[in-house]
């Protein structure tokens, strides 16, 4: 499960957005080939220190999580801690799942699959959410959730991993570099480049210029 939300905005919960706070967007459409549920936290203004390494460490919990090779049936429980280990180290944590199962055109929340105690083994064929977060009341909010596909890996022996297909550049701004290992660097510059190479073209073709050269930016290695 994920933190509740207001489904609709009012006069009474709206505010001016302003370049000075983190905003969590949670994303999402529902399409005759699949259901998409993706979440990014962006800053446009200057990050705290703070703001910085808790979005780093959710990223690195999530790059973690999605880089992970594991035997065939192994319970989502069983490597749900891979997402939250980079902000266990510093004391931080999240009080939500770590993912769930999405529905091909049916539920954006679909049972059984997720990384719960009560969820069934992942097997290869299912997709399922990776969305590790942080939160400080009534300061702010992060929270980085892909789609993620179960494939086999390229192992000598039949293990799986993880294929992210949502493609959504994260925010640059609030990424502190020293604190990403060479593996998660090479993760980034790997999902930087499908993005370029799977969704350039096809602004290109609608002649979204302005678009396109916002994700060249956003997909610098």
């Amino acid at each position: 499960s994920e933190p509740s939300s207001p489904c609709s905005p009012s006069n009474v919960s709206s505010r001016k957005l302003s370049v000075d706070e983190m905003y969590l967007s949670d994303t999402g459409g529902q399409y005759l080939d699949g259901t998409t549920d993706i979440t990014r936290t962006v800053h446009w203004g200057v990050p705290t220190q703070l703001q910085k390494e808790a979005y780093t460490r959710v990223l690195m919990g999530n790059i973690d999580l999605s880089r992970l090779v594991f035997p065939p049936n192994t319970a989502g429980r069983t490597v749900e801690s891979f997402a939250r280990r980079a902000l266990w180290d510093v004391g931080l944590n999240y009080g939500h799942g770590t993912g769930h199962g999405i529905g091909n055109f049916l539920s954006v929340h679909e049972w059984p699959v997720g990384f719960q105690s009560n969820n069934i083994p992942l097997t290869a064929g299912m997709f399922t959410s990776i969305e590790p977060g942080y939160y400080r009341d009534g300061e702010f909010g992060i929270r980085i959730e892909d789609i993620a596909l179960v494939v086999e890996a390229q192992t000598k022996k039949p293990f799986l991993t993880f294929e992210v297909v949502s493609l959504v550049p994260y925010d640059r701004n609030l990424i502190d570099l020293s604190l990403l290992s060479p593996e998660q660097i090479q993760y980034l510059n790997a999902y930087y480049k499908t993005i370029r190479a799977r969704v350039g073209p096809e602004l290109q073709r609608q002649q979204l210029d302005e678009e396109y050269q916002w994700l060249q930016r956003s997909t610098e290695p």
